[in-house]
């Protein structure tokens, strides 16, 4: 699976972005290990905490197949601008490993490839929780 198929498959799945405040289309495309690829749209709700993004939606239907280790994520929307993941997707996306390759892309099909380690410095994982000293 190359990068720009990858990216086809988001931008597919941003046709389905349920977005009736925002109108902000994400669509996500999750490369699993195995081949697989699962992809996501965000989901608004009127109460904007319960809102999912898409990044979100790819890996949890992921795990919820039995996928737990992942190459890439394609991110896409109808911005000018890469869309990189929020704060919360950094931090779903850094528990199944730090050297998955984020794939942000603009409306125009530019792309810009880092890894979610780069995104997200110093980031809390389980080795912090194993770390912790007995109280």
């Amino acid at each position: 699976m190359n990068t720009k198929e990858l990216l086809d498959i988001a931008i597919k799945a941003k046709e389905n972005a349920y977005v009736p405040y925002s109108n902000f289309r994400v669509g996500a495309a999750l490369l699993g290990k195995s081949g697989k690829i699962y992809t996501g749209c965000n989901v608004e709700c009127a109460s904007y905490g319960a809102t999912n993004c898409a990044e979100r939606t790819a890996v949890f239907k992921a795990v919820s197949e039995g996928e737990r280790e992942f190459e890439a994520i394609a991110i896409t929307s109808d911005s000018n601008d890469y869309t990189f993941p929020c704060g919360i997707c950094r931090q779903v996306i850094a528990e199944f490993g730090l050297d998955i390759e984020v794939i942000a892309s603009n409306s125009s099909g530019e792309y810009t490839v880092c890894s979610i380690k780069d995104l997200i410095p110093n980031v809390f994982t389980g080795k912090n929780i194993e770390n912790m000293e007995e109280i």
